[in-house]
């Protein structure tokens, strides 16, 4: 018979010392029901403004833009470490040819213009279609899902 790691006293212990944790002492993580649920929520019309205005600064990497628009989601969303949560955002581009879609890397605070096949970073790349073609306004990219943002604010949720 294998020899046990703890004896009885030693997970008593161990136990009542986990359980007894004062809310503080504990990680402070949301909740993931709760997390899905602020995440879903409509979108604001200035939360939606501020999407829609990253074609009017033109084809060039704008860190302030990018910053900007970051500011916004985390006034969107107070509740959430949203760099904790949030790769990205794809949308179609309006500048017109040769451009199709923009990203707003979260995590570098970089807003980017792509060409028509130009490859996007390997984590945006899949929500490129659904941008295009999906008739949403814009894709939140998650780890484990797309948040698509109708032009109303209403978010429908594609799980990977």
């Amino acid at each position: 018979m294998p020899k046990p790691i703890l004896n009885p006293s030693q997970v008593k212990n161990l136990t009542e010392s986990v359980l007894s944790a004062t809310p503080k002492q504990r990680p402070q993580h949301m909740d993931k029901l709760k997390l899905d649920r602020l995440l879903r929520k409509t979108r604001s019309k200035e939360y939606m403004d501020a999407i829609h205005r990253l074609d009017a600064g033109g084809r060039v990497h704008n860190r302030e833009k990018a910053e900007e628009l970051i500011t916004t989601i985390r006034n969107e969303l107070p509740e959430v470490e949203i760099e904790d949560v949030l790769l990205g955002i794809v949308a179609i581009c309006y500048l017109g040819k040769p451009y199709e879609v923009h990203t707003l890397d979260v995590a570098g605070k970089i807003l980017s213009h792509y060409k028509s096949g130009e490859p996007l970073p390997p984590l945006l790349e899949p929500a490129r279609g659904i941008a295009l073609h999906g008739g949403y306004d814009f894709i939140e990219i998650y780890v484990d899902c797309f948040r698509c943002v109708s032009s109303i604010g209403t978010v429908s949720v594609i799980k990977r």
